[in-house]
């Protein structure tokens, strides 16, 4: 057990705080106004997690933080605990949380066993719309009509592989879907190349906080926002007014410039990825011996 200094582990927490506050100052400054943001507010609203929750800092696995009993204050009770002078985590946390933890391993481990998929094209956005009059962003307007929108899946084919996309399709595009996807399917069919796997990573990360530590849950929600970014920029809807700059997916210009952008996204995804794997088959191995 690694016991880190009162001077130094506040020193980490407030560099979390200087990284974190920048994302989550808006979104608190949104809700005041009662305004909505379509992009911004994506991953406080679809995760569980609140803007207080992505600003609390946690060590990571087998790390102590030297401490004064008033500092527990700041740490899930549920999750750490005060003892001769120190904050660790509570001892039970793995035993308490071992389903979560090996569901998450079996999902990260068989997403990442598969090969990246390209030619989704982020067209999961445009099935959320085909045929429907009430969209779910209706304050913004769609920049293609609803046949310019069928023509370009009939063309180019409805490809997803992710339930958490696919349970949102409109009664006509869920047929058109090859998988007729269900929760059970995630361990089966879930790959590295899915723009929403990749985004759920911070989901993941943040429940494995008290072992992962911030940096991972950092890490993920970066990686996460740039991805919503793409995921409506590539939208039928027209958000210029907000910067958000359409990549035409329906023309073969868009549609390359999306791969290519996919592809990057896979490639940090798998990084985080496998370090959450990794850091899982290291506690399961120290639990084991």
């Amino acid at each position: 057990m690694e016991m880190l200094p009162a001077a130094v582990w506040k020193a980490l927490r407030d560099q979390h705080f200087e990284t974190v506050d920048p994302w989550i100052q808006p979104r608190l400054d949104r809700r005041s106004r009662n305004e909505k943001h379509p992009v911004d507010d994506f991953l406080f609203d679809y995760y569980p997690i609140s803007a207080k929750k992505l600003r609390s800092w946690n060590p990571a696995f087998g790390i102590s933080l030297e401490a004064n009993e008033s500092d527990l204050e700041e740490f899930n009770a549920k999750n750490y605990f005060f003892h001769d002078g120190c904050i660790s985590l509570r001892p039970d946390w793995l035993d308490n949380n071992k389903e979560k933890i090996n569901h998450i391993y079996l999902l990260l481990r068989g997403t990442e066993s598969r090969p990246v998929r390209n030619g989704c094209f982020g067209l999961h956005e445009w099935a959320m719309v085909l045929g429907q009059q009430n969209v779910r962003h209706d304050s913004w307007p769609l920049r293609l009509s609803q046949t310019e929108i069928k023509q370009t899946i009939d063309e180019q084919g409805l490809r997803c592989t992710h339930f958490d996309a696919f349970r949102f399709f409109t009664d006509e595009a869920a047929p058109l879907n090859p998988i007729q996807l269900t929760r059970n399917d995630q361990l089966t069919f879930e790959q590295p190349g899915c723009l929403h796997a990749n985004m759920d990573l911070y989901k993941h990360a943040f429940a494995l906080a008290p072992i992962l530590g911030s940096e991972v849950v950092r890490e993920a929600f970066a990686l996460a926002r740039e991805i919503r970014q793409v995921d409506m920029q590539v939208a039928p809807y027209d958000l210029r007014e907000l910067g958000v700059i359409p990549i035409p997916v329906e023309t073969p210009e868009g549609r390359a410039e999306f791969m290519e952008r996919q592809r990057a996204f896979a490639h940090r995804a798998t990084t985080i990825r496998l370090g959450i794997i990794r850091t899982i088959e290291a506690i399961n191995a120290i639990s084991v011996g």
